[in-house]
């Protein structure tokens, strides 16, 4: 059987967590990851909240969404992806975690404050505001990730 490309586990992570550890051959992890994508999708409305932003319904979407469900949403989305790739192919580079944690601490802030926050008069709502706090998220994991290599702090 052919080692998983840490890309190709990350992106079918991205998909649907848990993906990438069924390729992994991570069988029961990728199971409990899929289990708790339903269970919190489900039970926040992601979906349905989702269906409302991309018509333009942000203001429904912030209303049918319960946020107590769906804060746990970035971490285990994002530690899934990162699971799928620390899993793949070889040993994951030092500090690699950095980009997948920061990026679900600035979705998950994002989030919260989804429902007021607006940037140029545009209030992008439960949906479309973390996605764009992710992208800042990433950079400043990919930054302390480099910043701990150079200074070369052993983990």
């Amino acid at each position: 059987m052919r080692k998983t490309n840490k890309i190709e586990a990350v992106f079918w992570s991205i998909a649907l967590p848990g993906f990438g550890q069924l390729l992994n051959g991570q069988i029961i992890k990728g199971i409990i990851f899929i289990f708790l994508e339903f269970l919190i999708n489900v039970m926040s409305s992601f979906n349905k909240a989702i269906m409302l932003s991309f018509l333009g319904k942000i203001s429904e979407a912030i209303q049918i969404i319960d946020y107590q469900w769906l804060m746990f949403y970035p971490c285990v989305y994002m530690f899934a992806m990162y699971d799928a790739y620390k899993f793949a192919g070889d040993n994951a580079s030092p500090f690699s975690f950095f980009p997948f944690a920061f990026g679900a601490y600035f979705v998950t802030v994002a989030l919260m404050f989804s429902t007021k926050l607006t940037i140029f008069g545009v209030l992008f709502g439960p949906i479309f505001l973390p996605m764009l706090f992710l992208l800042p998220g990433l950079l400043v994991g990919f930054l302390f990730r480099y910043i701990f290599k150079k200074i070369n702090i052993s983990h």
